[in-house]
C-alpha cells in the first residue's frame, strides 16, 4: 500500500460512525480528495488517538493517506494539526465566509487535480479573514478560485459579440453567456441582471491585481455595501453554471 504525505485543509466532514469520519481535504500536491479517518474519535488509555481526537472543519494539518486515485475513498492514517484557525470563531462574518470558501473549493475543483497555488491562497485567506481586510481578501480569493477552476465570467468584453463593454453607470450580466453583455445584445438573454458599473470596475481591478499574485493588503478597502452585490452575482453565476444550489450562500448574503 502506497502512502503519501501532504499538507491538507479540511473542507467538509461527515460523521461516519461513533468513532470515524469521512473528510474532504484539499491537499497541496494531490488536489481534492475524500478519505475515511477510521477511529478518529477513538481514544486510547494513553490519551487521544493518532488523529488528535478528530478533525475539525477548516483545520490545516499534515496528513498521511493512501494515494490511489482509482479509489473513490482514500484512507487517512495520520493527521498532525498545524493550524486550527481559532481566530475565526471570534467573528461570525469571517467564519461564514471561511465555510463558504470551503464549499466553493469542494464544488469547483476536480478530485486529484493538484492546485498548489490555490491551496496557498486558501491557507492565506483563512488567516486574513477576521481582520480589517476581510471583504477584499475573500473577494480576491473567490476571483482567483473561479479563474483556477475555469468558471471565471467574462468581465471585460461582451460575452455575446466580443465588443468592449464600458463600465458606465450600469451594464447587464447574462447568466447564459457567463459574462457581461453590451446594450445591443442584452435583449437576447432573458436570464440577465443589471450590474452597477462601479461594481464591475471593482471586479476588474481585483481580477487584475490577483493575476499578479497581489497581497490583499494592496487591494482597495471594500465594505459589504460593495461586496454583497458582487458575491450575490457570483453565487448566481456559479449556481447557474453548476445547476445546483449553494448551501452556504444564504449565510453571507443578507435578505437572500
Amino acid at each position: 500500500m502506497f502512502l503519501a504525505q501532504d499538507r491538507c485543509i479540511c473542507l467538509r466532514i461527515v460523521e461516519y460512525s461513533e468513532t470515524s469520519q469521512i473528510v474532504t481535504l484539499l491537499a497541496r500536491e494531490h488536489g481534492l480528495l475524500r478519505a475515511i479517518a477510521k477511529g478518529a474519535h477513538r481514544k486510547t488509555q494513553a490519551g487521544a488517538s493518532k488523529f488528535g481526537g478528530g478533525i475539525d472543519l477548516l483545520d490545516l494539518g499534515l496528513a498521511v493517506f493512501t494515494a490511489r486515485p482509482e479509489k473513490d475513498l482514500a484512507t487517512l492514517t495520520e493527521w498532525e494539526l498545524r493550524e486550527g484557525h481559532l481566530h475565526l470563531r471570534k467573528n461570525l462574518r469571517a467564519l461564514h465566509l471561511a465555510f463558504y470558501a470551503a464549499e466553493l473549493v469542494s464544488l469547483l475543483i476536480e478530485e486529484h487535480d493538484p492546485h498548489p497555488q490555490l491551496f496557498d491562497r486558501l491557507e492565506h485567506v483563512l488567516l486574513e479573514l477576521g481582520t480589517p481586510r476581510t471583504e477584499q481578501a475573500f473577494l480576491a480569493f473567490q476571483m482567483h478560485l473561479l479563474r483556477q477552476a475555469g468558471y471565471l465570467p467574462e468581465l471585460t468584453a461582451c460575452a455575446a459579440c466580443g465588443k468592449s463593454v464600458p463600465s458606465v453607470w450600469a451594464v447587464c450580466f447574462a447568466f447564459e453567456r457567463s459574462g457581461v453583455v453590451c446594450r445591443d445584445c442584452e435583449r437576447a438573454f432573458p436570464q440577465r441582471t443589471s450590474l452597477d458599473g462601479r461594481l464591475l470596475r471593482i471586479m476588474q481591478y481585483v481580477l487584475g491585481m490577483t493575476r499578479h499574485d497581489a497581497s490583499p493588503a494592496r487591494l482597495p478597502v471594500l465594505t459589504r455595501h460593495q461586496t454583497d452585490p458582487i458575491n450575490r452575482l457570483l453565487a448566481q453565476h456559479i449556481q447557474h453554471t453548476l445547476s445546483r444550489p449553494l448551501r452556504l450562500a444564504s449565510f453571507i448574503l443578507p435578505g437572500r
